[in-house]
């Protein structure tokens, strides 16, 4: 194996046509690219230059070989072109994977501050559930996922974003339960509005009330969050939501939260990576702005 020095050195005194010329331009001694040629002309068992009193010549076979060595370095000196645009986040891409909720409510506002300081950079947003996109991680076609904690994955780095609370909210027409402290044999007697059983914070609230001695029978089970303000909001059930992306609905009174004498337990949102993986650029800078607040949540 030939080293790429040798080529690079090669293909210097070849365009300069002068050993001294092309010395000055690599900041080495003349004798050292001397050396170089002599020991690349070794290695590819060829003659390459011939020297002259007007310089330097390149022989049939250096002719040829210099085509190949041109063309080869410009297509090296692109790609660290590239790399030095995508290092400085002047272009690149960045694919991430996570729920409607989290897209919405959480990272909305991180993903348009990104793009507003690095537009070069794609963004790319798969929206699923959150063993859908730590499955979406698993497979390379993201680079960061966002999922409801807890998760139990050996594979993955999981570093916690936000803190959030999984209430249960009712419209007026459950008004006789507003300031009653209720329990959770209580909460399982009425007409619950939930998520489906796929996603983790129904799996994490079905484990709380197991752990209270109750099972909770949902009578509507929807597959996205704000769906499920809404269909308290028009009084279809009690719905179990997460607090901190319900503000608008708690704020103007359209729902209030009932008071249970057990809350669930606070739990998060995970920023997830591969273990073991070198994140790119782009990943790493949208991963500080999450982790440095560099975003707000928002519910609008």
């Amino acid at each position: 194996m030939v080293p790429l020095e040798l080529y690079r050195v090669f293909h210097e005194v070849a365009t300069a046509g002068s050993f001294s010329q092309a010395a000055q331009r690599l900041y080495v001694s003349q004798s050292a690219v001397s050396q170089s040629i002599a020991q690349l002309e070794r290695l590819v068992g060829r003659r390459l230059l011939e020297r002259s009193r007007r310089g330097v010549a390149l022989t049939p076979e250096g002719k040829l070989l210099y085509e190949h060595v041109h063309s080869a370095l410009g297509i090296i000196s692109t790609g660290e072109e590239r790399l030095e645009r995508m290092r400085h986040l002047q272009e690149g891409e960045l694919s991430i994977g996570a729920g409607d909720t989290i897209s919405k409510h959480f990272l909305l506002s991180y993903l348009a501050s990104f793009q507003s300081q690095y537009p070069g950079v794609k963004l790319q947003v798969w929206n699923r559930t959150s063993s859908q996109a730590l499955e979406l991680l698993r497979s390379g076609r993201v680079e960061l996922a966002f999922a409801n904690l807890p998760i139990q994955a050996p594979d993955l780095e999981v570093v916690p974003c936000l803190q959030v609370h999984d209430i249960f909210v009712a419209s007026s027409k459950f008004a006789p339960l507003q300031g009653r402290a209720l329990s959770w044999e209580e909460l399982s007697q009425l007409p619950l509005v939930m998520l489906e059983t796929l996603s983790n914070s129904r799996r994490y609230v079905d484990a709380f009330a197991t752990q209270q001695g109750v099972q909770l029978r949902p009578e509507i089970e929807l597959g996205a969050h704000d769906l499920l303000l809404e269909f308290a909001r028009v009084g279809l059930g009690v719905a179990c939501v997460i607090g901190e992306f319900s503000d608008r609905f708690l704020q103007t009174e359209e729902l209030f939260a009932l008071h249970l004498k057990r809350p669930v337990p606070s739990r998060s949102v995970g920023l997830c990576t591969m273990r073991g993986m070198t994140p790119s650029f782009a990943a790493q800078r949208f991963m500080e702005l999450v982790l440095q607040g560099g975003g707000a949540a928002c519910d609008k």
